[in-house]
């Protein structure tokens, strides 16, 4: 079984939540639907979507977990981005959360160091 995945992501402003989501993804979006949306291709079949709609921004929380946790982190940190919190849990898995201009979150996971 195939299983695709759109993660949806509300904002207020669709070219300043695109230039932040360029600056965390590393590209710009895979396509734009409408004039309300942008798409990121993140993995085969598994997308990040934003859309326009100002009553719902800030409230999403998303993580995505990738094998290269480290070289992802310094390739964020290169492109001017700073996690707002990052946390090692007991059993050594790593995480950093990022809050885009709306507030809402995106997280990246990854395995112990």
């Amino acid at each position: 079984m195939r299983v695709d995945l759109f993660a949806g992501i509300p904002v207020r402003d669709r070219a300043t939540a695109v230039a932040w989501y360029e600056r965390l993804f590393g590209t710009g979006p895979s396509f734009l639907p409408n004039d309300a949306e942008a798409v990121w291709e993140i993995a085969e079949h598994r997308y990040v979507f934003i859309e326009v709609r100002p009553e719902n921004a800030g409230h999403a929380i998303h993580t995505l977990f990738v094998s290269d946790f480290d070289s992802r982190m310094g390739e964020i940190a290169a492109r001017g981005l700073t996690p707002a919190k990052r946390e090692t849990y007991e059993n050594g898995v790593r995480k950093a959360t990022f809050r885009d201009p709306d507030g809402n979150e995106i997280g990246y996971g990854g395995m112990p160091a």
